[in-house]
């Protein structure tokens, strides 16, 4: 299976940089795609994350209202299953028309880019990039939260885990629905360090059984259509997807090439499955994506990319809906992202960096007394 999927990788990069003709995108991969686009008045280069699903759409460097180019309409079906854009009457068209340029507009603003309404290179970028599959617009934001520092949101009806105190969430992994090129144990110790860290700030207690058919939360690895409405779509595009409270379904693409140790796994494609399984355990708890893009929550994830800890936005996101563990201490957090951030390598930005860390925890304990 794994000899087959290499095949696979290995069809797909070559597919990628076959030569192309003049006004199109070159593609060449190494830990990443070049993208070159030559036009009449200058060669625009930009770097992109390589992903088998949506490389087709690096042809729309530049894309905006009243353009006219086949394939559109695959990208307004992107923004369509994100949430971006409504159901058409009958089928999308290739035209870069005003509801695509809302959805844009809406795209950017949601998830922190400069809001152009068209295609541009960061944009793109982010189009390109891994995520999760759960969509953006099944979510809403407590008026209370939505200040610069503040920047989670709930799936609607802001639905959590109502159990007895202590709350103590249960989770199993299916037998039958896994991959057998990583050991079982070392899946488990992912998901034990995952779900420790969203212990160790909110009174919850999360303890692994054998039982799948009755666990709290329900883990597997699934192809393609694997019946919950929420297809996977093969190498990268969509990694994983997991369900609002009290659901407990957690998938993670099988068609993927999971990675617990990027020195072991040398593909160009991997995904580390620890940072993926923490997203996804945020959904399994209440959170939906967030647009802090350090934080947990955000939907996008490069390959080859390890992202684990919880970060302040994430962190205020959950205890909103549980309370706070009361053996946490934000200051054990605030360390942990001015360590992760380099502040003192980064000169005057990790300076600053610090300085809005610090107020932020300020403003969090003024808001605790009050």
């Amino acid at each position: 299976m794994k000899l087959k999927e290499e095949k696979e990788e290995d069809q797909f990069m070559k597919s990628c940089v076959q030569p192309l003709p003049k006004y199109a995108f070159r593609l060449q991969f190494k830990h990443s795609t070049v993208v070159e686009r030559n036009t009449s008045a200058s060669t625009v280069d930009l770097t992109i994350d390589a992903t088998a699903t949506w490389h087709n759409f690096s042809k729309f460097l530049d894309l905006e209202k009243g353009t006219q180019l086949t394939g559109v309409s695959d990208l307004k079906k992107y923004f369509h299953r994100f949430g971006y854009l409504p159901s058409p009457p009958v089928n999308f068209t290739d035209v870069f028309d005003s509801s695509l340029e809302s959805a844009v507009s809406h795209y950017q603003s949601k998830l922190g880019l400069p809001v152009t309404g068209k295609i541009d290179a960061e944009t793109l970028h982010l189009i390109m990039t891994p995520r999760c599959g759960v969509s953006d617009s099944h979510s809403h934001a407590q008026a209370a939260v939505l200040r610069q520092t503040r920047r989670f949101e709930y799936f609607n009806g802001r639905p959590r885990w109502v159990k007895p105190a202590p709350v103590t969430l249960t989770y199993a992994f299916s037998a039958d629905h896994t991959v057998g090129y990583i050991s079982k144990d070392e899946i488990r110790a992912v998901f034990s360090r995952a779900f420790a860290r969203w212990a160790r700030v909110i009174p919850m207690n999360f303890t692994e059984v054998e039982k799948y058919s009755t666990a709290d939360v329900k883990i597997g690895f699934y192809r393609g259509d694997h019946g919950d409405g929420e297809p996977f779509d093969g190498v990268l595009g969509v990694l994983a997807h997991a369900f609002s409270p009290e659901s407990g379904k957690l998938h993670l693409d099988g068609a993927e090439t999971w990675a617990v140790d990027f020195r072991k796994e040398r593909s160009r494609v991997a995904v580390d499955l620890e940072s993926v399984v923490t997203h996804e355990i945020g959904h399994v708890l209440g959170l939906a994506h967030s647009t802090v893009k350090d934080s947990i929550m955000y939907p996008n994830l490069s390959p080859r990319t390890k992202k684990v800890n919880l970060r302040i936005d994430d962190v205020e996101g959950i205890q909103a809906l549980y309370g706070s563990n009361p053996n946490f201490e934000l200051n054990s957090l605030l360390s942990e992202e001015f360590s992760d951030n380099n502040g003192c390598r980064r000169g005057g930005a990790g300076l600053w960096w610090w300085l809005w860390v610090a107020s932020v925890g300020l403003v969090q304990m003024i808001s605790f007394m009050l």
